[in-house]
């Protein structure tokens, strides 16, 4: 390695090339070095049809051509950034190591290396990257500098992810007031305000909450950059009988939003994220239901969601994909006992009657979605490229709803800050054909409700 370069030296672990494919062309201008390990560790799990050997896959190509096309492997391989890849083979690195750390052990051998290039290197600064929060640690006790993979972050602080919901207070509603311009609706009120400057403009199909002893919500029609205008429409009440949906009423001022977005045909995809039990399941499906087998809208409802094991794999299960896949929809075939009551005495009788898939998202993947309702639950479990995956897949006049709780992830290396979910919600916030509402209370019932708050 040219040493006369101040760019720092990033050693990776393993984990961060399966995580992120592309991580190679996240280093900028700095030296980029893989263990000879890591190879020998992907090769182990390159074969299959998962998202991790494809995954694997497709950092071996990227190997491949960078080694390719690279003269003298030991001078480095250049990468997009203006840095250098290089391969670590030494075997004198296992000498650093203490005696009680085993030389066999794929980690140890990691942090040899990182151990090995700050000795060589002193006068730059040598990063050890890995998602292995337990590596992480014996590396820092051994004196070396470490850091989380971050860069596949897709925000950086959770709290500027959008709620869907505005709420003001008594003093900004009356200055608003001032220049509020009052046109004709056909459904209720429709408002034009200006917005304060010293506020964030809300996103189209997101709500404004007004101030008062009685909650009313408003839903942001048209909004005017250039002017800060903003056209506030008065939203239809699901917390009637009369405008029940499918026989469920809105029970609360969140529920209310979500029910309008769901029932909006304008829209192509409406994310929901919330607490267990604050009813995202049930309204999605309730509106399914309704607009599949009333309105006709739409020819067949798709359930789907990452099979992530808390036992034993999905693979393990005897039966056809959807006997394997039952285990897995107990939180949708639990919610369609409720919508359908009496009915609900053989769910397989019921799934194919009233229009209703069950998928499995490995087999996404080169479908089509035409006039679908399509829901992905359990969201926050999905990658950002699986995530792609599924909306890129859907066609003309389907509707994509995602449904998600960041509290609840169980992929492996997967946070709040890097999942699926919070991808879509952070990408389709802006966009006129999407609305996302964040539900913040539990309905399921008030033991559900105190454990949310309590546990």
């Amino acid at each position: 390695m040219n040493n006369d370069m101040p760019r720092k030296i990033y050693i990776l672990d393993t984990n961060v090339l399966i995580h992120d494919p592309n991580a190679l062309q996240r280093f900028d201008e700095h030296d980029v070095v893989l263990p000879i390990v890591v190879l020998e560790e992907m090769d182990h799990v390159k074969k299959g049809l998962d998202e991790l050997a494809r995954n694997v896959r497709e950092v071996s190509r990227q190997l491949d051509e960078l080694s390719q096309e690279c003269g003298d492997l030991s001078k480095g391989c250049p990468l997009p950034g203006g840095g250098h890849l290089f391969f670590e083979m030494s075997n004198h690195a296992f000498d650093l190591l203490p005696d009680s750390l085993s030389k066999g052990s794929a980690d140890n051998r990691i942090i040899a290396v990182a151990m090995s290039a700050q000795n060589d290197s002193p006068e730059r600064q040598v990063i050890l990257v890995s998602k292995d929060i337990n590596l992480r640690i014996k590396a820092r006790a051994l004196g070396l500098k470490t850091e989380d993979y971050r860069s596949d972050q897709v925000v950086s602080d959770l709290s500027v992810l959008p709620s869907g919901k505005v709420r003001l207070d008594l003093e900004t509603w009356e200055i608003m007031a001032e220049n509020l311009e009052v046109l004709e609706n056909n459904h209720g009120n429709h408002f034009v305000v200006t917005w304060p400057d010293d506020m964030a403009l809300p996103f189209k199909n997101s709500f404004v909450i007004l101030p008062g002893d009685r909650e009313i919500a408003m839903r942001c029609n048209e909004i005017n950059i250039d002017e800060r205008r903003v056209h506030l429409l008065d939203i239809l009440s699901h917390r009637t009988e009369r405008h029940a949906v499918w026989g469920i009423q809105a029970r609360n001022l969140e529920q209310n939003m979500a029910m309008n977005l769901l029932m909006d045909a304008d829209l192509d995809l409406v994310s929901m994220m919330g607490l267990a039990g604050s009813g995202k399941t049930l309204l999605a499906l309730a509106a399914g239901l309704h607009q599949t087998l009333d309105m006709g809208l739409y020819e067949k409802i798709l359930v789907t969601r990452a099979t992530v094991p808390m036992g034993q794999d999905i693979g393990f299960l005897p039966g056809t994909e959807r006997e394997k896949l039952e285990p897995w929809m107990g939180a949708i075939t639990d919610n369609l006992s409720i919508l359908l009551g009496d009915e609900a005495q053989n769910i397989a009788d019921i799934l194919g009657q009233n229009r209703i898939e069950i998928a499995a998202l490995s087999y996404a993947r080169g479908r089509t979605f035409t006039k679908t309702w399509l829901i992905v639950d359990e969201a926050q479990n999905l990658t950002p490229h699986q995530m792609k995956t599924i909306v890129t897949r859907m066609g003309e006049d389907s509707k994509l709803i995602i449904l998600g709780n960041n509290a609840q992830i169980d992929t492996p290396y997967l946070t709040a800050h890097t999942n699926g979910l919070t991808q879509a919600v952070s990408a389709f916030a802006d966009w006129e054909f999407a609305g996302h509402i964040a539900l913040k209370a539990s309905e399921r019932s008030r033991l559900a409700a105190k454990a949310v708050e309590v546990l």
